[in-house]
């Protein structure tokens, strides 16, 4: 045969189409995918419970009314409430066109949110490393090292935590960070400094800052407190891998704050900047700073990888901040330590981020290709042991079926449903409760409470308090029936949901009560 004759490989089915070799997986999208399902199933499995109330909540007001929505838990007007995000927004329309209830919608999020955050997190560490395996051992550093006690709190994502909240906004705008560090990074790395494993380069035009900027903006209106950590991070970014800052390019980064600036303040909704002077939930956060070694200890397993890069930024860069998880981290325990100084408490909410760099700096280290040194050796082993500590301690009750238990993990909270008392409850009727769970969840199937159970800006703070007092003073077993009458005339109350010590008042008819709590629902009046 002549030499001039070209030998081809005989390319058949979809492969033939693009005349080359069958697409392989990458480790991650592999490991991704099926994390997904897991955790997906692992969210659907549990009740919703604890702030998924709200989040029905609101869901239900936008249903109702899309554009002027009311008081998510009151019979009162809903302009100003930072609850009416682009996202809530988004889901009450859905919920409009499908039909279904707020509680459904929370829970078709969960999916959706998580979907979002594992691609962010995809792009983010190709941004830091081409290493295929980086992004797999990353993620599993973010659901697993954190610590040997239950942390529970919205943003926060080991794997326990995740079953409440993947469903919440602050898990879709975290999702939304990790997108904007990757694109951040990409334009800070890709102008006049080094090439770095980034996107393609048209998002350093001027419309890929002005787009860069719009989804900041985003994040801010989603969640502000996010934001906070975002920022942080695209300063990190910015800062560390920037090189050149000739006008022009200083003019783009410019751009991209200012187009963030004006995307959230159009928002027609609520004024995001008002929330800035806002303290009325700080005491309720103060409980972050609480029991903080034993919520997050294990995450120091990725200090000495955060200490390698720091040393290796020192000696070719000069300094070691210019490793951007390094300032990073250093930032975000900067906005941590301002909140515990300060008694702005709700500063705390950006722990859970302040983890990351800790455990993708471990995640990048230890998908550096063999041979390692025994350094390296000693720190994969200690990440491994502290893997299965928390996952043993903390998360496994998470993902692990009652069935398949062999020792009887903590399992995730286990909250009743209200469906059998909202059954009788039109939407819109205000109803006085004393339970726990109740007062959290019972306005997400679309009632209203007489004394909403979170701060709002929508409501005074001060009325919200004389409402929880007349509340207190309502179920007050010394008072009188008139004194009864006048507060359910004076805040609409139709229906008591009193749980099973509560003395139902003589004036009360019972209409329903459950079986799993011994709770009752009366009604008031005719």
């Amino acid at each position: 045969m002549s030499a001039d004759v070209l030998v081809r490989r005989v390319v058949r089915g979809a492969t033939a189409l693009r005349g080359g070799a069958a697409w392989r997986p990458t480790p991650y999208q592999l490991f991704g995918t099926l994390f997904w399902l897991v955790m997906s199933l692992a969210y659907w499995r549990v009740p919703l419970c604890c702030d998924a109330g709200q989040h029905a909540a609101v869901v239900e007001r936008l249903k109702a009314h899309l554009l002027h929505p009311l008081h998510p838990m009151a019979d009162l007007p809903g302009a100003g409430s930072p609850y009416y995000s682009p996202y809530a927004v988004a889901q009450g329309a859905f919920a409009r066109l499908t039909g279904l209830g707020g509680w459904e919608v929370v829970r078709l999020s969960g999916p959706f949110n998580l979907l979002v955050l594992l691609t962010g997190i995809g792009r983010f560490v190709r941004v830091l490393t081409p290493r295929q395996w980086a992004p797999v051992l990353g993620l599993f550093a973010m659901v697993l090292l954190w610590g040997t006690e239950r942390a529970w709190w919205s943003g926060y994502l080991g794997l326990m935590s995740m079953t409440g909240n993947l469903g919440y906004p602050s898990t879709f705008a975290i999702g939304l960070a990790f997108w904007a560090w990757a694109l951040t990074g990409a334009c800070a790395g890709g102008i006049d400094g080094p090439v770095r494993y980034v996107g393609p380069s048209g998002l350093r035009s001027l419309w890929g800052y002005k787009g860069l900027g719009a989804l900041y903006g985003l994040i801010l209106l989603v969640h502000p407190i996010t934001s906070i950590a975002a920022v942080l991070g695209a300063v990190a970014f910015v800062a560390g891998w920037q090189r050149g800052w000739r006008p022009a390019v200083v003019g783009r980064w410019v751009m991209a704050g200012g187009t963030a600036m004006l995307v959230a303040s159009f928002w027609p909704y609520f004024d995001v900047f008002a929330l800035t002077g806002d303290r009325s939930v700080d005491a309720m956060h103060e409980r972050l700073y609480e029991g903080m070694p034993g919520h997050f200890w294990l995450a120091l397993i990725g200090v000495p990888a955060l200490w390698l890069r720091a040393r290796r930024a020192k000696r070719s860069e000069g300094h070691w901040w210019r490793d951007p998880l390094v300032l990073m981290f250093a930032l975000e325990c900067l906005a941590v330590a301002y909140g515990w100084v300060s008694g702005h408490y709700t500063y705390g909410r950006i722990l859970g981020l302040t983890l990351v760099p800790l455990q993708f700096a471990l995640g990048v280290e230890l998908a550096t290709p063999r041979p390692w040194g025994f350094g390296r050796r000693l720190l994969s082993w200690t990440a491994a042991a502290g893997a299965c500590v928390g996952f043993l301690t903390v998360q496994a009750g998470a993902v692990v079926p009652r069935a398949l238990d062999p020792v009887g993990f903590d399992r995730p909270p286990h909250w009743p449903t209200y469906a059998w008392a909202a059954r009788h409850i039109e939407p819109g009727e205000a109803v006085i409760t004393d339970g726990y769970y109740s007062v959290h969840l019972i306005a997400g199937y679309g009632p209203d409470l007489a004394a909403p159970a979170w701060p709002d800006l929508a409501l005074a703070e001060g009325e919200r308090l004389r409402r929880l007092a007349a509340v207190r003073a309502y179920l007050d077993p010394a008072s009188t029936r008139a004194e009864r009458s006048a507060v359910a005339r004076r805040y609409h109350v139709r229906w008591l949901l009193l749980t099973r010590w509560r003395r139902v008042p003589e004036e009360a008819t019972v209409v329903a009560w459950s079986r799993q709590t011994g709770e009752v629902l009366a009604r008031v009046g005719p």
